[in-house]
């Protein structure tokens, strides 16, 4: 009983009991066996605390997981085939523990057996290796690093996977984030001339991963066959560039923990917004707030280490890179111009040579220097991208040809054409004819082009409001608070007063509304 009780002795009881054996064997009976008999401990523990006044720690007990025995072939066949796998499509321990429920009737073991199974084997098979790294120190305006990632929001009410660019200062820890619908090549570019901005400069050297944007060919070691246009705007920017190696996070390790922390901070829970200009927005405060924080290791706000670093930048380029890329396509028949595989609408008759210019957002469409067009730019193929306000005067002289357009069901697609106008344009079907009533809902569209669709909108809900659907009612309301109405002053009558006459009274005609007797 009593060796029963010294088994769950605590250290310290323990480190006690080695001190009263050792001086019970030193000063008092003198043998082992003496010892044990005198308290109470067997022999082996007599020769341990004999060897060492130090316990030895005690081993970790292993349970012994019988349900799971039935599962290990299975759980070491998975493992196994995971090493010929890609790495980011391999199982985890929680995967794993899935495909035993739905896979093996009867499997009635928790996930948190399977998990420290697949974690004590992953350890023998060598799966489990973690890397040394070694800290570095950056220079101020020497270093900063790039990349994407991919994150949601709620743009206009609809869930949108959006990539974001992200620029790292690795001396401040100052960064810039800015989100785009689509990783291109000029949305890369771009995004570097609005970072350049917002640090007030540019660092010395970049360093990427190998994106497509900059790299067309990966050669051997860190050379790589870099696109033209990259390296034109690099050689107008005054920087250089170091491109990691292929699946190695580790070598840009800041800008992979700054992309982790903003979107846990900043996107958590997704942003809600009109459109993607209010995102970046939102972005762009999000990077200004972040200049509070304080790195670890370091003590001063992040603000603070960007105005030190500010003047170790390279200036900023008296012009900015052209980033445009420009066509010049004509008109066609149906008022639009093909710009790569998609035609965009346009206000100018067909056979009208313009100037396109391609964005990463926008597709800009210019005539005789004047902005005539822009559109939001579509990345798919073969689309037609149309705005009804471009054919607004072809429509006054065309009626019919509205209620069955194709740029009228693309507004109502995008929220352009609220039900306001629809009950409207019904009323002036019924009051002047399909023809005639459909000619009056134009005109009222041309003045929404020139006076503003929230105007238009506003003072047609108003004029339905009142029971009207005249169209110069709801002309005057729209213009109703341009109108200029001169303040009416008091005037002396004077001598006039001598002119007053009492209001007459009309009581007397009452009897007219009388009946008549017959």
């Amino acid at each position: 009983m009593e060796q029963q009780k010294r088994s769950w002795l605590t250290r310290r009881d323990k480190v006690e009991l080695f001190e009263q054996i050792r001086r019970e064997h030193e000063f008092g009976v003198g043998t082992i066996s003496g010892v044990s008999r005198k308290l109470g401990v067997h022999r082996r523990l007599v020769r341990e605390a004999l060897s060492s006044a130090v316990p030895a720690a005690s081993k970790p007990q292993e349970r012994r997981l019988r349900k799971l025995e039935a599962a290990v072939p299975f759980i070491d066949r998975v493992l196994r085939e995971d090493q010929h796998a890609p790495p980011k499509q391999r199982h985890t321990a929680h995967r794993i523990w899935q495909r035993l429920c739905a896979e093996q009737p009867g499997f009635a073991v928790s996930e948190r057996s399977v998990c420290g199974y697949v974690r004590r084997r992953r350890q023998q098979l060598g799966l489990i290796a973690r890397e040394s790294f070694v800290p570095q120190s950056y220079n101020w305006g020497v270093e900063g690093q790039v990349d994407w990632y991919e994150a949601w929001a709620l743009v206009g009410g609809e869930r949108v996977k959006l990539q974001v660019f992200e620029m790292r200062s690795m001396a401040s820890g100052g960064a810039y984030h800015r989100a785009f619908t689509h990783a291109t090549q000029q949305a890369f570019l771009e995004a570097h001339e609005m970072a350049f901005r917002y640090f007030g400069g540019v660092f010395r050297q970049f360093r990427y991963d190998n994106l497509k944007s900059a790299v067309k060919r990966i050669l051997r070691g860190h050379q790589r066959e870099e696109t033209s246009r990259f390296i034109a705007f690099r050689s107008h920017w005054r920087f250089q560039s170091e491109f990691c190696n292929p699946a190695r996070g580790n070598e840009k390790g800041g800008i992979e923990s700054e992309g982790g922390y903003f979107r846990r901070n900043h996107w958590v829970p997704l942003p809600e917004v009109h459109d993607l200009t209010e995102l970046n927005a939102y972005l762009d405060l999000c990077c200004h707030k972040d200049q509070q924080r304080i790195l670890s290791n370091r003590t001063d706000a992040v603000g603070t280490a960007m105005l030190q670093e500010l003047p170790h930048l390279l200036p900023l380029s008296a012009e900015p890179f052209d980033l445009t890329e420009k066509s010049f396509p004509t008109v066609d028949g149906l008022r639009c111009v093909r710009v790569r595989t998609n035609r965009y609408s346009i206000p100018l008759p067909p056979g009208t040579v313009i100037e396109a210019r391609l964005l990463a957002d926008y597709v800009e469409l210019w005539h005789q220097g004047k902005r005539v067009a822009r559109h939001e730019r579509c990345y798919s193929r073969q689309q037609q991208i149309l705005d009804l306000e471009h054919y607004l005067d072809v429509l006054r002289k065309k009626p019919g040809a509205l209620a069955g357009s194709t740029p009228l069901a693309q507004w109502r697609l995008a929220g352009r054409w609220p039900d306001s106008f629809d009950r409207l344009w019904q009323a002036l079907n019924t009051r002047h004819g399909r023809q005639q009533g459909t000619r009056q809902m134009i005109e009222l569209l041309s003045l929404g082009a020139s006076e503003g669709w929230d105007q238009l909108r506003g003072a047609v809900d108003q004029a339905l409001s009142l029971g009207c659907q005249d169209v110069a009612a709801i002309r005057h309301l729209m213009i109703s608070a341009q109108l200029d109405r001169p303040a009416v002053e008091a005037i002396e009558v004077g001598l006039l007063a001598r002119y007053e006459r009492p209001l007459p009274v009309m009581s007397s005609y009452d009897q007219l509304l009388r009946e008549v007797p017959a």
